[in-house]
């Protein structure tokens, strides 16, 4: 497991109960025990891979944990249905329950970033009982909202958020195929870039600097092999992962349909950590979701970014492990 080596990564591809096909890495102890609960599903963001977490897999497996980390839908390997529909968090999260099926387990400590947060959020709604523990980093816990409100409207709430509209419009796919280097140095720059592409979540900022093909950022969280990885993977399309911004009214009038809760189950333990230079995540947002959320841990990471997973790894991978090791998971030494 050398994370500057993708394919040192134990990969599979299966058909799921739900139809499509996933790629993912499933990583296990040399001592694994399958009567133990002590697995650990990782789910990515926009726009990532399985490879976002190849900093923790590795440390995790050797205390012992199962790693499960998908690429999710439209991503990477994994199926890329063209209709936004297909992309509904109930049926993204049908996708985990079939891949925790797939892989044998009733249960699993469930970890998200970004959409990969939001995505586990809505997974310990829709699936209560299959969720030992809850780690979301970099976006909070958002509750469903009783009223549907456009990406114009929350754009215009939230500022911050104001990219959204950018990457939920049909024609983003086809502009960011077109300058994919570009849009990689905009969205993976390191957390103290300078210049034109620093603030690039305003309203009209990322279509603007997009149409400006000399506009770069002045450093990357990825190194140059990561960099030619992502591109790589991100190469095989980006109408699936853009295609996560464009389902805002159908997730909405699905989950009033089915009667989501506000609150996570009560007494579920859940994890949020955060770079407090992250430019979508703001104090507020996090008071907020506390509301909802009884047993919850905010980690705040010092003068780091989005990409905390890469910016942070070593801190990520610790505060995770320790807050696992407090409720009582064996942590069991394994080698590989």
């Amino acid at each position: 497991m050398d994370p500057t080596r993708p394919e040192s990564f134990n990969h599979r591809f299966e058909k799921l109960s739900t139809g499509r096909t996933y790629h993912f890495v499933d990583q296990l102890p040399s001592n694994h025990d399958t009567n133990l609960n002590q697995a650990i599903v990782c789910i990515h963001g926009f726009p990532d891979c399985w490879y976002g977490w190849r900093y923790q897999i590795g440390p995790w497996v050797r205390q012992g944990y199962r790693v499960i980390v998908p690429d999710t839908l439209g991503y990477g390997d994994t199926d890329k249905p063209s209709s936004a529909e297909e992309y509904s968090m109930k049926s993204l999260c049908a996708d985990i329950a079939a891949l925790l099926d797939k892989a044998g387990l009733e249960k699993a400590i469930i970890v998200g970033h970004d959409w990969g947060s939001h995505m586990v959020g809505r997974f310990a709604l829709y699936y209560p009982n299959r969720v030992l523990a809850l780690a979301m980093l970099s976006v909070p816990y958002i509750p469903p909202s009783p009223v549907y409100l456009p990406l114009e409207e929350v754009a215009r709430k939230s500022p911050n958020l104001g990219y959204q509209l950018f990457f939920g419009s049909q024609q983003s796919t086809k502009i960011i195929e077109a300058n994919l280097r570009g849009f990689m140095d905009v969205i993976f720059q390191q957390t103290d870039s300078k210049g034109v592409a620093a603030d690039f979540t305003r309203k009209g900022a990322m279509d603007a600097l997009l149409n400006n093909s000399h506009v770069r950022s002045s450093g990357s969280v990825l190194d140059p092999r990561e960099f030619e990885y992502y591109h790589q993977v991100l190469s095989k399309g980006m109408n699936g992962p853009l295609n996560y911004y464009r389902t805002s009214k159908f997730r909405h009038d699905e989950e009033k349909a089915d009667g989501l809760p506000s609150n996570l189950r009560a007494d579920l333990p859940v994890l949020f950590l955060w770079g407090t230079k992250d430019r979508t995540a703001t104090p507020a947002l996090i008071r907020k979701s506390s509301k909802f959320i009884t047993r919850l841990q905010d980690i705040a990471i010092e003068n780091k970014g989005h990409w905390i997973m890469a910016e942070a790894k070593d801190e990520v991978t610790a505060h995770i492990a320790e807050w696992l090791k407090g409720l009582g998971y064996p942590n069991i030494r394994g080698k590989l």
